[in-house]
């Protein structure tokens, strides 16, 4: 049994009735469009004064909603219920296609595309296709050429708060991830997985045009070139262009004249360290083949 709304007050471009004026007003406006609360810090503006409010508190640090568990803080009560079920273990939506569940819809509806091969999120800029609108943003950032996430202790800039972390690492000479097969450890975890490969043989990817298999995705990537005859690199100082980025690199030396690969026992200095290590040989006498 539906409820009735008493002296309803009907909208006029269609059939939607409202007990109260006010909300009247507010629905009419998805109508209109019309937004008549304007934040005084951006161009943004809403057709709803609470919308206004929860927007200027991303213009400030203001996280009011703190966790009673931890020392976590949020602008939004819907971010502290998320949160929560961090603490709790709780994961209310669950994949009908398989066993996995999440504890956010969002993740959830991502996941499913995995399912379906559905990738929404088209790239205005080339026919790139994603599933998240995260990845989507990342991808971006490789047509502008924004970095956002800035290293304090030298000049590196990236495009994820996770590469900047992994990066950091390396300023302290930390290893936290140790390898359960010999006694190798490293700064990142990545850099662990494929160094675990080394000792299973393990390579998961493939090249579809023929035998090959890698242990990173970027070593099949410069591989794939090998078959398109693709030459991305292109020098500014002459016509030659390359598949590798570092290929390109030590050929624009060729017009430097820069050397920085220095021998320690001998004034010799190269372009490259694949010379720099054929001409060590000639100092240890061994023989590289």
């Amino acid at each position: 049994m539906t409820d009735t709304i008493e002296n309803p007050i009907q909208c006029d471009p269609c059939d939607a009735a409202f007990s109260q004026k006010g909300k009247l007003k507010r629905y009419e406006m998805t109508h209109t469009r019309e937004k008549p609360f304007q934040c005084e810090l951006c161009n943004r503006a809403f057709s709803q004064k609470g919308n206004l409010k929860k927007h200027v508190i991303t213009h400030t640090v203001e996280k009011p909603i703190h966790c009673d568990l931890c020392d976590a803080a949020f602008r939004y009560k819907r971010d502290l219920k998320r949160h929560m079920m961090t603490h709790t273990g709780e994961k209310p939506f669950q994949c009908s296609l398989c066993d996995a569940a999440f504890s956010q819809k969002s993740t959830l509806k991502s996941h499913v595309m995995i399912h379906t091969g559905e990738k929404p999120l088209q790239c205005d800029l080339c026919d790139a296709a994603f599933r998240d609108k995260k990845d989507l943003k990342t991808h971006v950032m490789t047509h502008t050429g924004e970095k956002p996430f800035q290293c304090s202790l030298c000049n590196a800039a990236f495009t994820q708060m996770g590469h900047l972390k992994s990066h950091v690492v390396t300023h302290t000479e930390e290893k936290p991830f140790q390898c359960d097969l010999c006694d190798a450890a490293f700064s990142q975890k990545g850099a662990l997985k494929i160094h675990v490969m080394t000792h299973t043989g393990e390579k998961p990817f493939h090249c579809d045009l023929c035998d090959a298999a890698f242990r990173k995705k970027g070593d099949l990537k410069k591989h794939v070139m090998t078959h398109t005859g693709e030459k991305p690199f292109q020098c500014g100082l002459c016509d030659v262009a390359f598949s590798q980025k570092n290929h390109l690199k030590s050929h624009v030396m060729t017009h430097t004249g820069e050397k920085p690969f220095q021998c320690d026992l001998c004034v010799a200095a190269f372009s490259r360290k694949s010379s720099l290590k054929r001409h060590m040989t000639t100092h240890t006498g061994e023989k590289p083949f």
